[in-house]
């Protein structure tokens, strides 16, 4: 049974005490054994985040070589989910978790950290949790809603995911450079896919998508374990040739840790630098770079939350998400708290549907998602053994989920669509999601203008477009300067 809230009814606790009267459980026909079920299945459909997250944000070095450490990127993801989902279920009362997003933690990974130092990085995502928040408070959420038309948004969460796909399919040793034009990428290594990792990426593929569509909750988690133990098993008992010095496993070698738990190292915190990345990758660069971290964030977290509201059937008549300001504001906050803590964005997410198909419809199950996360913080040793052949069938098996998007663009109206197919296709192309977004955005302005239709696009369209246009010219703008 679900309740229809109307956004007018107050948020906070009614006048009756304890859980029911702080939750509303009996108005929203639920009970506080079944907020903590749904709670528990939503922590162990996400749990991945604690492993992926550290295995993209310390994979990477820097404009100047440095990388984050592992065990403390780990330790930091689990605190700030647990806090912010925690919030999340105190203030918004909705059954929605938040950890670092995947997505955003490539765009922080793979584009802005190699042209700034990672302190410089996340402080430019501190400064875009902080953009969504203005955006809340003062209204402008709406505005930008109706500025970007629905098919972009969906061909951006198209591209993403095929660019988390293709991050974790190269990852995982699939696919390759070839070093050698015209062909930019292979099968394997030389055409051929070899070596024990490659076996594991295939088993916990093949056992990711099999499980997901036999909707088995926690389907992720488990293909995750299930292909660690296989590398542990493998890494035991056979041979694992390391050709240059280096272990074809990668960072995370799959042996049994000396010691299961640990004290969480919290070293990351505070480690950002708010205005560090203007000065390194310049003013239009770093704007870019916020401005699509914006426009990722919020967008997702938009589809996010009115879609985990209606499966709980808390929309009201008008299709609104009771208390949608509120719940914004605390997302934007997690941004912040994600960038304070080097981890990335945190951001609202889908697989609290889990939860919800469990019977969750208040904040109570997210608060017992968050205190599983507090728990999490002690087991990072755990997280160090699950080398990336396990934990990259979650980057393509996420990139599938978001893919399935594209069936709601209209590909017959050429002038949204190609856009739309620019957008996608640039993602992984270029390697770079700010790519797919700027020439999306430049290429519906034009198109729409051909048309006579200039005046359709928003006047923020225009700003975006000509702000992309300077973006992609940067280098001829510089040496036409004298600036280079």
């Amino acid at each position: 049974m679900t309740a229809t809230v109307s956004e007018t009814r107050p948020s906070g606790p009614s006048r009756g005490g304890g859980l029911d009267g702080w939750f509303r459980l009996r108005e929203r026909g639920t009970t506080p054994g079944r907020e903590v079920r749904g709670g528990l299945a939503t922590f162990f459909t996400m749990a991945y985040i604690i492993v992926l997250n550290p295995i993209i944000l310390s994979g990477v070095p820097d404009k100047f070589g440095h990388k984050l450490d592992f065990a403390q990127v780990s330790a930091m993801t689990a605190l700030i989910a647990a806090i912010m989902t925690i919030i999340m279920g105190l203030g918004g009362n909705l059954p929605l978790a938040i950890a670092a997003g995947l997505g955003l933690n490539s765009v922080v990974a793979f584009q802005i950290a190699p042209t700034m130092s990672w302190p410089d990085a996340m402080g430019l995502v501190v400064i875009e949790g902080l953009g969504i928040c203005l955006l809340v408070v003062t209204g402008l959420r709406q505005v930008i809603m109706d500025a970007i038309p629905l098919p972009m948004k969906q061909a951006i969460s198209v591209g993403i995911g095929l660019f988390i796909a293709f991050i974790g399919l190269v990852d995982a040793g699939f696919v390759s450079r070839t070093g050698a034009p015209p062909v930019p990428v292979q099968l394997g290594s030389g055409g051929v896919l070899s070596g024990w990792p490659v076996v594991v990426f295939c088993f916990g593929l093949l056992l990711t998508i099999i499980l997901l569509t036999r909707r088995v909750p926690g389907a992720i988690l488990i293909s995750i374990v299930a292909a660690t133990v296989l590398a542990v098993i493998i890494e035991a008992i056979a041979t694992i040739p390391a050709p240059g010095g280096f272990s074809q496993w990668g960072t995370q070698i799959p042996k049994w840790p000396d010691k299961v738990t640990q004290s969480p190292d919290l070293g990351l915190f505070g480690h950002f630098s708010l205005f560090g990345g203007f000065a390194d990758a310049g003013i239009i660069t770093a704007v870019v770079f916020i401005f699509t971290l914006i426009l990722s964030d919020f967008f997702d977290a938009m589809g996010t939350i009115v879609g985990i509201s209606s499966e709980a059937g808390l929309l009201d008549e008008n299709g609104r998400v009771p208390n949608i300001g509120r719940v914004l504001f605390i997302d934007g906050a997690a941004a912040v708290a994600g960038g304070v803590g080097s981890v990335s964005s945190n951001t609202a997410y889908i697989e609290s549907a889990a939860g919800v198909g469990e019977g969750a419809r208040t904040g109570l199950a997210s608060v017992a998602t968050g205190l599983v996360f507090v728990v999490a913080l002690f087991f990072t040793p755990l997280y160090s053994m699950v080398p990336a052949a396990a934990a990259t069938p979650a980057l393509v098996a996420v990139g599938f989920l978001l893919m399935t998007q594209v069936k709601n663009i209209p590909w017959d109206d050429w002038a949204i669509a190609i856009p739309c197919f620019l957008t996608i296709v640039l993602m992984p192309f270029t390697y770079s999601i700010t790519n797919g977004i700027g020439a999306g955005f430049i290429s519906y302005v034009v198109l729409r203008t051909t048309q006579g239709r200039w005046r359709e696009p928003h006047k923020l369209l225009w700003v975006i477009a000509v702000l992309f246009a300077a973006y992609f010219a940067l280098h001829p703008i510089k040496q036409a300067l004298g600036v280079e």
